[in-house]
Formats: structure tokens, C-alpha cells, sequence
């Protein structure tokens, strides 16, 4: 019985490597059309749900130093989505701001995002997405609780 439970256990392991590598492959294309890396992409999205943003905020958001977020924010000037611009009451403090080329990127991300989600789910009843919903947020905490013991 023991060497059941190993073989569900590791079969299911296998699916979720199975997806990881489909997901990479698809950030791997979504990188090569947009020319956007996925840290790029995700200061993008924390800019799209936060809006205008100080540097430090935006560290603070993507969880990595202030100084690998001014590495992030020179690439995205340099590319035109994002522009640095005074804050409104701290003189010392400058906010990250969209532009208008940053704001059509940040719509076809989220737009992308649902399209997605309903590609992959949207079939599912309610019950079943919300088991496996369950079971990925337990997946994801055990991982986080490994990673960070094995620190």
C-alpha cells in the first residue's frame, strides 16, 4: 500500500513539473515577442494593480532590492513603458509611472491573464476549481515551508 500512495504522490509530482516547464515555455515565447523579461512583466503588473509607484514600493512589491528594481526601471525607460516622474508631495522621492506604451502593455497583460485563466478553467464547475484551488494553495505553502527550511 505504501508503494501506492509513493507512485500517486510522485505521479503528481511529475504533473506539476510537467506544467512548470509548459509555463516557463510560454513565458519563454511571451518573452521573445514582447522583448519584456518576466521581471520586467511582473514590475509591470505590480504598476497595472498599484498605479504610479515609488521605487522603494515597488522593491517592496516584487519582494528584491531597491537596487535590482532601479536595474528593472532603467530597462523599462529605456524601452519606453515606464517613465520616472517628480512625486507629488516628497521631493526626494520620484514615482514610476506608466506610459502610454507601459499602459498598453499593462492592458494586454491582464487581458492575456483572463483569456487565459478562462482558456484553462472556465470549463471547470465551480466545486472542482475551488478543490483544486485547495490543493494548490497547500502545494504552494509546503513548497515555501521546504524552501525556506532547507535556507
Amino acid at each position: 500500500m505504501q508503494y501506492l500512495h509513493y507512485m500517486t504522490t510522485t505521479a503528481a509530482l511529475d504533473k506539476v513539473l510537467h506544467l512548470a516547464t509548459l509555463v516557463n515555455a510560454d513565458l519563454a515565447r511571451f518573452q521573445e515577442e514582447t522583448g519584456l523579461t518576466t521581471a520586467r512583466t511582473h514590475l509591470l503588473w505590480v504598476l497595472g494593480s498599484a498605479g504610479p509607484s515609488t521605487q522603494q514600493a515597488l522593491a517592496a512589491a516584487l519582494d528584491v532590492s531597491p537596487r535590482n528594481v532601479t536595474g528593472l526601471v532603467d530597462g523599462l525607460v529605456a524601452s519606453g513603458h515606464v517613465s520616472r516622474e517628480p512625486h507629488p508631495t516628497d521631493r526626494r522621492a520620484t514615482l514610476v509611472t506608466p506610459t502610454p506604451k507601459g499602459e498598453a502593455a499593462i492592458r494586454e497583460l491582464v487581458e492575456g491573464h483572463d483569456k487565459l485563466a478562462q482558456q484553462l478553467f472556465g470549463h471547470l464547475p465551480e466545486e472542482r476549481l475551488a478543490v483544486f484551488s485547495d490543493v494548490l494553495d497547500e502545494t504552494i505553502a509546503t513548497f515555501t515551508r521546504l524552501m525556506e527550511e532547507a535556507s
